[in-house]
């Protein structure tokens, strides 16, 4: 077994049957860098994909072409698709490409079924992490279905904007993030601009009042 690895999962190491041991030694560490496919949409599902450290983004495009971002699989995480397709044994409905550098591991499809079907503590890990990423689904679909997108659009530029005074990004990947369409979340930027909460430049998204901002992405 690879400790290296499987210490960016602690519940892993409390694996200690054989066919959960076999399962984690057949693991094998990949190395993604941005923009590299880690799985396309039709794709048969072949490996059980864990993030040691980075970030891979799963998306999926639209009969229109437009994009929506599912969710990201970060350090310490699997893929919640992944395990959908290992279990059901369909294809991938979407595709994952690597934002940024970005180490993962693959356990065949094989070994995952084997120690899924005779390792406890694999299968808690797997449950466990599914259910969580599948909560995080849910949240998503019941934002888009629910809540104002203005309030949606504000919450997003205060997470990635961090602690940053401005944020470096286009109104596209905006709309990306937030399954709408560029020319909409123009309008909201520009409505936000109006109020004072925002400036916009090419491709820089300035936070002027976050305050106003916080409030906004608490409203309903």
């Amino acid at each position: 077994m690879n400790e290296d690895w499987v210490a960016h999962f602690p519940a892993l190491q409390e694996v200690t049957d054989t066919a959960g041991r076999e399962a984690l030694a057949a693991g094998r560490e990949v190395v993604l860098k941005p923009g590299d496919i880690a799985f396309r949409l039709g794709d048969a599902c072949s490996h059980y994909l864990l993030v040691i450290e980075g970030s891979v983004k799963v998306r999926e495009l639209g009969t229109s072409g437009r994009e929506i971002i599912l969710y990201r699989v970060q350090d310490g995480e699997s893929c919640v698709l992944t395990t959908a397709c290992l279990m059901a044994g369909g294809r991938y409905s979407a595709e994952a490409i690597a934002e940024r550098p970005t180490r993962a591991v693959l356990i065949p499809a094989a070994a995952f079924q084997h120690a899924l079907g005779h390792s406890e503590p694999f299968r808690r890990f797997v449950f466990h992490d599914y259910g969580q990423r599948l909560s995080e689904l849910l949240e998503l679909i019941e934002d888009i279905a629910f809540r104002r997108l203005d309030a949606r659009l504000a919450e997003r530029l205060l997470e990635l904007a961090g602690e940053a005074p401005e944020l470096h990004i286009t109104h596209q990947e905006l709309a990306t993030e937030l399954g709408s369409a560029r020319e909409v979340i123009s309008r909201q930027l520009k409505d936000m601009q109006r109020r004072g909460l925002v400036r916009l430049e090419r491709g820089v998204i300035h936070l002027l009042d976050r305050e106003a901002l916080e409030h906004l992405a608490e409203s309903d």
